[in-house]
């Protein structure tokens, strides 16, 4: 994936890989992150699984339709308050495994520009096709 070759001008280019952060309920259940483990393979010297906090659970995204899927991760996403100041101009990658709406990644997108980061790019390794709006 990192030889895709719009991958590793993201990576290089990034200041910070963050793995979208699991729940706590789906993290214990599985025993690892996917995201984090993808990223680590991506950028290990830049992969940072402490900036990007879940800090609300929330139900299976590709269980849900569009509307409720935005809804479900309203403010699901925050960063590590010690640490918002190391945003501030610079350029994220989140990594995750699969995307349904994109609504997971655009909630953590908006917490980290909140935080004062420059530029937010998302790679994903696939894209679910629900057959659904």
């Amino acid at each position: 994936l990192r030889h895709a070759p719009w991958v590793e001008p993201a990576l290089d280019h990034a200041d910070h890989i963050l793995p979208m952060p699991l729940s706590t309920r789906r993290l214990r259940t599985r025993g690892f992150n996917q995201a984090l483990e993808l990223a680590r393979r991506l950028a290990p010297d830049k992969t940072d699984a402490g900036l990007l906090l879940r800090i609300r659970d929330t139900a299976p995204q590709s269980a849900l339709s569009r509307t409720e899927r935005l809804h479900n991760v309203r403010h699901a996403f925050a960063v590590e308050p010690t640490r918002a100041g190391e945003l501030v101009g610079r350029r994220i990658v989140l990594v995750d495994d699969v995307m349904t709406s994109g609504a997971s990644l655009h909630a953590a997108a908006t917490a980290l520009r909140r935080c004062g980061a420059q530029h937010v790019t998302a790679l994903v390794l696939a894209r679910a096709d629900l057959g659904r709006p």
